[in-house]
């Protein structure tokens, strides 16, 4: 048995059987009804069954399948930065995470565009409930990352990942993705949690700097004109607030997943940031081992944070919030009036404070504005 046969993808000899799985899911005809409105669900089996290996999975099925989300549910896809990864070395890309699938696939997606290898993607034990996302993860080069347990079990499932991911990338040579903090962002405030940068270096700890330095860290800034699951992550931080917790109901990770994929989206805009270099951590070094890897995750922020495209909803959200209309230049009346027309979704919770439902759905549009407008996001005095 393989260290990581636990965590890892599959095999290219273990997705043949993956995708016959697939095939005969019984999810299948409600997603050839989407992807292919008025085509036999059997033609959508048939293709998958013709698939024997990643190559034909990612270059072939899974890219029509993008390229079908991006015609559906944007008006712009974009990206740039790539200069900063030209040298095609594997890397360890960090994003700001507003989707739990679209942010990783997209990304995967550019990276394919650019003829670059796709990524590793770590994915949540939590939301590895239903056997269809199960194959279609690992399939797809997604990795389990465990939720939970114990804080013994916690520490031993985050070694185990910290080493895996150094295996990807300084032994098998592949890039991952992993998201820049536990779980989505839901109130639209991006920032680098310090423990998941002190993960990355559990694996190797003779020397902070080359254990951070030779993963190649890169930051990504991932940018949605329309907030991926806003609804969902209104009413969640509602009753989260009004109860003191949050209860997941059955299957609620699923329709997350579901809904963000077929949400309208609007622009969608990637930015490749600058590398983290051996020079950038050194810069960083003359301090505790919990500065150093706080003043890692704010050197992070700092540039993934000014690479967030702010769309004319962030503006018309945070002068809505104010009573101002200090952005005004940065929308038309229109979109205004579609913005609010929009927000007419809370009249389904009349048991809800409404004033309190659009304090924090503005706030999902408007937060990112104060943060992208900061003048300086890092300093070596945290």
């Amino acid at each position: 048995m393989n260290e990581f046969d636990d965590i890892r993808p599959y095999t290219e000899e273990e997705i043949p059987a993956a995708v016959q799985r697939l095939a005969d899911s019984e999810v299948i005809p409600a997603i050839a009804d989407y992807l292919m409105p008025g085509v036999p669900a059997d033609v959508l089996r048939n293709r998958i069954r013709n698939i024997h290996t990643l190559k034909e999975f990612q270059l072939g099925l899974l890219k029509d399948v993008i390229e079908t989300l991006l015609k559906k549910t944007t008006t712009q896809f974009d990206w740039s930065g790539l200069e900063n990864i030209s040298d095609k070395k594997p890397f360890l890309f960090v994003s700001n995470h507003r989707d739990i699938v679209l942010d990783a696939m997209f990304l995967q997606y550019i990276l394919n565009e650019a003829g670059q290898n796709t990524c590793q993607i770590t994915f949540g034990s939590n939301l590895m409930s239903h056997p269809f996302v199960i194959d279609f993860g690992k399939i797809n080069k997604m990795f389990r990352t465990e939720r939970g347990g114990s804080p013994v079990e916690f520490y031993n499932s985050m070694m185990h990942m910290s080493s895996y991911m150094r295996h990807v990338i300084t032994e098998v040579k592949e890039s991952v993705w992993i998201a820049q903090r536990n779980g989505r962002t839901k109130n639209g405030i991006d920032a680098t949690d310090p423990a998941i940068v002190k993960m990355f270096g559990m694996s190797r700890r003779d020397d902070r700097v080359i254990s951070l330095a030779e993963l190649n860290i890169v930051p990504v800034a991932v940018s949605y004109e329309w907030e991926s699951c806003d609804k969902l992550k209104t009413l969640e931080l509602y009753l989260t607030k009004k109860n003191g917790h949050y209860e997941k109901k059955p299957n609620e990770d699923l329709n997350s997943i579901l809904t963000g994929i077929m949400q309208f989206k609007g622009h969608v805009h990637f930015h490749v940031c600058p590398r983290v270099t051996e020079e950038d951590l050194l810069a960083l070094n003359d301090c505790s081992t919990g500065e150093f890897y706080k003043r890692v995750a704010a050197l992070m922020d700092s540039r993934i944070n000014p690479h967030f495209f702010l769309h004319p909803n962030n503006y018309i959200a945070h002068d809505l919030r104010s009573g101002t209309t200090a952005y005004a230049d940065h929308y038309t009346d229109e979109q205004k009036a579609a913005f609010v027309k929009y927000m007419d979704w809370m009249n389904d919770y009349p048991d809800m404070d409404r004033g309190e439902l659009e304090e924090i759905f503005l706030g999902i549009y408007a937060n990112p504005v104060d943060v992208v407008s900061k003048k300086s996001y890092f300093c070596r005095t945290l």
